[in-house]
């Protein structure tokens, strides 16, 4: 049977969409606001490390952009998670929901708790976690005590549940958010890829109890290296920002820490850079999300693959385009991905699933076929926000 996926027209599809001649990358950073005036603004004040100006203000714009009561801004999405989820009572031998489909950090911000990742299955509408399937798994080993939840399979605590908004696609929040209830396990949502998304006409990493963001140089907007901690708890928040600040006690001079802390807070250096890009975060948006409609008409006639579009009741930020091959055509995707690459489209498959990571095999999981049928059929392509230009 003759394949039904032109690889040479899927290329050029891209290139069509992009339009750009030469190399173009995945997704790159764009500075074209106050980006340079409040790094100079931050390096004349001589306030570049964890305290400053900048920090604060950067939380207050998070703050007004996701409707959350608190944001404490961290070094990294990676040591936000860890921490929300520590705030959230995960502690060693735990265990932790988590999907299979996702970048590497949501398990190991676990793993540094001293928990265990619990992989659940994706669905296809919102590549994100089930909400049907964490249902079953949880009616098939959960059992409630007076500590909690247990696995009967493994006699450890479910200590939480952590949605991930795959590719800035909110996953189903009203189903997730009834199921977590139902059960009583707390949920912490990994928005990492999710600033100015909306479900439900409410922002992405308000649902949960805390929440994560990240501003990795690849993200919507960018603080070179950075992350965030939401909550509306007014406790939660007080505590984040004392743990990620080597839990100093306030002092004119003296070092007294009163528990083990981290020394996870922004540098107020990073974050002049964040106050410029927030600035522009609804530009950005609009302009991804024109892009996004170009890849959905430019392929809407391309036998063999399709654009994932955001889900019923999203209002996505398309972080990054995703083009999902026709099952059939699933095994042809290392071409595709070796032929847009070669012709200077950079593109990428999904994640390595992280039950097949050496690290993670021997984790508790439900089934992930899902998961597994996405992850071999997902080539993310050119998403940066500049490309969407009128």
């Amino acid at each position: 049977m003759t394949a039904q996926l032109n690889i040479g027209e899927v290329v050029e599809t891209v290139r069509g969409v992009v339009g750009v001649a030469d190399s173009v990358a995945l997704h790159e950073p764009e500075f074209t606001g106050n980006e340079k005036k409040y790094l100079n603004d931050c390096i004349d004040s001589t306030f570049v490390s964890s305290v400053g100006g900048f920090v604060d203000r950067f939380e207050a714009m998070l703050c007004k952009h996701t409707g959350s009561g608190h944001a404490v801004a961290c070094v990294n999405g990676t040591a936000a998670l860890q921490i929300a989820l520590q705030l959230a009572g995960v502690g060693a031998n735990d265990e932790v929901i988590v999907p299979a489909l996702t970048f590497v950090a949501t398990a190991n911000s676990v793993s540094f708790l001293g928990a265990v990742p619990h992989f659940v299955d994706s669905e296809s509408r919102t590549l994100g976690l089930d909400a049907k399937a964490l249902a079953e798994r949880l009616d098939a080993v959960g059992e409630q005590g007076s500590n909690g939840v247990r696995n009967v399979q493994t006699g450890r605590r479910i200590a939480a549940i952590v949605p991930v908004h795959a590719f800035g696609h909110p996953a189903d929040l009203a189903g997730l958010m009834e199921v977590a209830e139902a059960w009583n396990i707390p949920v912490v949502e990994d928005a990492t890829e999710s600033l100015g998304t909306l479900y439900r006409n409410r922002h992405t990493g308000t649902f949960g109890l805390l929440s994560a963001l990240s501003f990795n140089g690849n993200k919507i907007i960018t603080t070179g290296g950075g992350g965030a901690i939401l909550t509306s708890d007014h406790e939660l928040a007080r505590r984040a920002k004392h743990i990620t600040t080597t839990a100093k006690l306030p002092h004119r001079w003296a070092f007294d820490h009163d528990e083990i802390g981290y020394n996870f807070r922004l540098p107020n250096l990073n974050a002049a850079l964040g106050c410029a890009q927030l600035e522009q975060l609804d530009d950005f948006v609009k302009r991804k999300r024109r892009l996004a409609g170009r890849y959905r008409a430019a392929f809407s006639h391309v036998p063999g693959i399709k654009v994932f579009a955001e889900p019923e009741g999203a209002r996505s930020n398309y972080w990054l385009n995703a083009l999902l091959l026709d099952e059939s055509e699933a095994d042809r995707r290392d071409e595709l991905l070796g032929a847009l690459n070669d012709a200077g489209v950079m593109s990428r498959p999904a994640w390595t699933l992280l039950h097949e990571l050496s690290m993670y095999r021997e984790c508790p999981r439900g089934f992930l076929g899902v998961a597994e049928g996405l992850a071999r059929r997902i080539v993310n392509v050119p998403s940066s926000a500049r490309l969407g230009h009128a």
